[in-house]
């Protein structure tokens, strides 16, 4: 039988990169631009074609609108191919990123839950001192009585053997 799978992941070209890790929402756009430039840029043309198809429609040109169409046709078939290739590139980083976000979540319900029982034993460690403290005063409340009582009786004594005494 095997030992315990190991949990950690696999390494990666992010490992050294902390920032990878512990990033914003624009940071990872802008990491994600960075990681994909073609995508804005496929983006970008089929925006330019559906502007020129606009124009050359509002302007009577059916053949130039045709072409623009086409055009834009064109961009977003080429932004789709190019996120499915980025997809499939940047993939075994994205699943070892959630791999460590699980993990890094796993880490935060542990230390909480750590948190959570040093404060009960720090709770009950103080429940444990106030319960001696009571226990304390209680009985030196009765040594009190009982001394009062024990003094009451010397003094009775003290006063019948003077009586007696006498």
């Amino acid at each position: 039988m095997a030992g315990p799978r190991n949990s950690a992941p696999l390494p990666s070209s992010f490992d050294e990169n902390a920032d990878f890790y512990n990033e914003n929402t624009l940071d990872k756009m802008w990491r994600r631009l960075r990681e994909e430039p073609l995508i804005p840029l496929g983006c970008g043309l089929t925006v330019w074609a559906i502007v020129g198809a606009t124009r050359s429609m509002r302007k009577g040109d059916h053949k130039m609108t045709n072409m623009y169409f086409r055009r834009r046709l064109y961009a977003q078939g080429f932004t789709i191919a190019v996120l499915v290739a980025g997809n499939l590139y940047w993939q075994k980083d994205r699943v070892k990123r959630k791999d460590y976000e699980k993990q890094v979540a796993e880490k935060e319900r542990i230390e909480k839950r750590e948190r959570w029982l040093r404060e009960l034993e720090m709770r009950d460690e103080e429940e444990k001192e106030w319960k001696d403290r009571l226990a304390k005063r209680t009985r030196g409340v009765k040594e009190e009585v009982k001394g009062v009582t024990q003094q009451v009786a010397d003094k009775t004594k003290e006063l019948k053997d003077q009586v007696v005494g006498k």
